[in-house]
């Protein structure tokens, strides 16, 4: 079989870094193209150059060239640029991995409305091991659905633009939804001053921001003498790269749909 060919979309960030260094290791894939916005300084140079390797291709600024040399592209950037690569994939029938994560609700139908021309998978952690701490809230939250307080806590580098996260958002929505509730109806993020005594049925968010903080994650239920927590801690942008690929992988023989890492893994 025919290598699959991938295509980086905002190559040159961190983790537009390591995804290309991913898809160059796999077996299964060529890095057939990789783009950044224009006037990025490294347009014109080797998209391996980054990572001390020679790789024959080009960094190009021209998102619809690099997505029509590719069966699939990748992209972990902004929202706003993610739709207008989606646009271009669905104009050349191109599949799409999406890992950019900060979507308001119109912007999702666009991605949804998208999965009915080609495949996507849309995901806010392509990390295997985050898709399988997912399905543990799930079973945590059936078990522990009274006289439990909820509180997610996540961390991130300083650089990162969106809060909560959105692992952390797709925590409290597994959780709400074994527990009956709306996320947007009982969420709250953040405190301050004299809030009075906690609501039960709420799920509170609290946010860090600093460093080189790859990415921490804790869904605590808090009870009367005692507390569980399940925690997911990265230390490195790799797990989110392969768990990329293997959804690159995933989307190889289909026509259209919008998937998420649970499809993915077979976790329905």
């Amino acid at each position: 079989m025919d290598k699959q060919r991938i295509a980086i979309a905002g190559c040159t960030g961190r983790m537009g870094r390591t995804l290309i260094e991913a898809t160059l290791a796999g077996e299964a894939f060529e890095l057939s193209a990789a783009f950044e916005r224009d006037g990025n300084p490294l347009v014109g140079r080797d998209a391996g150059e980054m990572l001390g390797q020679q790789t024959g291709v080009t960094i190009l600024d021209d998102a619809a060239a690099a997505i029509a040399a590719a069966d699939c592209v990748i992209d972990f950037t902004l929202p706003e640029a993610s739709l207008r690569h989606l646009d271009l994939a669905v104009e050349q029938g191109v599949s799409m991995v999406i890992g950019t994560t900060g979507f308001d609700a119109a912007q999702k139908a666009r991605i949804a409305a998208a999965g009915e021309r080609i495949p996507v998978v849309f995901a806010p952690n392509m990390a295997v091991g985050v898709n399988a701490v997912f399905k543990l809230l799930e079973t945590a939250a059936r078990i522990l659905d009274s006289g439990y307080d909820v509180e997610i806590i996540e961390a991130h580098h300083r650089h990162k633009v969106d809060a909560p996260s959105g692992t952390a958002l797709r925590m409290g929505e597994v959780v709400a939804a074994q527990l009956g509730r709306n996320l947007a109806d009982c969420a709250i993020y953040g405190r301050q001053g004299r809030t009075g005594e906690r609501d039960d049925r709420t799920i509170a968010f609290s946010t860090i921001r600093g460093g080189d903080i790859v990415g921490d994650h804790t869904v605590m239920f808090a009870g009367a003498g005692e507390r569980i927590e399940i925690t997911h801690r990265s230390g490195g942008r790799m797990p989110y790269a392969t768990g990329a690929l293997r959804a690159a992988a995933f989307l190889r023989d289909r026509q259209q749909g919008l998937f998420d890492m649970q499809d993915v893994l077979g976790l329905r």
